[in-house]
């Protein structure tokens, strides 16, 4: 969205919902039990994921925006937990070929067992009926503000330099818009219970604190 407003293609964007970053894991996992303990607040999800012979899957970091993002979740909670070897202990190498799968693939390996936990986003493990952990807000990429606040974090992969960022939906009415008016409607109605309702059907959350967009 910002780039369609700094292409002067929109005048502003509303925040409509978000979704987050989660730890999926499996239901046929030996560590079963102590994702179910993280999940409830009893234990600690990234010291699991360190248990010699977990199997984590993740996407690529070069060519899929969540392949990057479970990479600025661990170096936030490395921060967060004062665990300054956390990305390297748990992800190894960003491009780490054991650990790196097709999205489709991955919810697939999870339901049979074949890996132990995952990256996800929120919206992801339910419509698979697998669990998921929810991370601390501060390391989940759900604010806002997330690269402002951690400036000196950054990613570096396939020649290209990557920054986190929040993952908040946007709408924005387009400045040559056809029908200018039903699009303004149809923003206004997406901020609306009945579409909120929707989204949160689908597991989005709301847009929290999140503010508009301009260029």
């Amino acid at each position: 969205m910002l780039t369609v407003l700094k292409a002067g293609k929109a005048d502003s964007a509303q925040p409509i919902a978000h979704t987050e970053m989660v730890i999926a894991y499996s239901p046929k996992s030996k560590f079963f039990s102590k994702f179910e303990g993280a999940a409830k607040g009893k234990g600690d999800w990234w010291e699991i994921l360190q248990e010699p012979g977990l199997r984590f899957g993740r996407t690529d970091p070069v060519t899929d925006p969540q392949g990057r993002n479970i990479i600025f979740t661990m170096m936030l909670a490395a921060k967060m937990y004062k665990q300054p070897d956390l990305v390297e202990k748990v992800l190894g190498p960003a491009i780490n070929e054991k650990q790196i799968f097709t999205e489709p693939t991955m919810q697939a390996r999870l339901q049979s067992g074949e890996l132990d936990a995952s990256s996800a986003y929120k919206i992801q493990p339910a419509p698979f009926n697998l669990p998921w952990i929810n991370l601390a807000k501060e390391i989940n990429l759900s604010g806002q503000n997330v690269h402002a606040e951690h400036p000196d974090v950054s990613l570096n992969v396939g020649g290209k330099t990557y920054n986190p960022e929040p993952l908040i939906y946007y709408a924005g009415v387009l400045r040559d818009a056809p029908n200018a008016k039903g699009a303004a409607a149809f923003a206004e109605w997406l901020k609306r219970d009945e579409a909120q309702g929707i989204f949160r059907r689908f597991n989005y959350d709301p847009p929290g604190e999140a503010s508009a967009l301009h260029p």
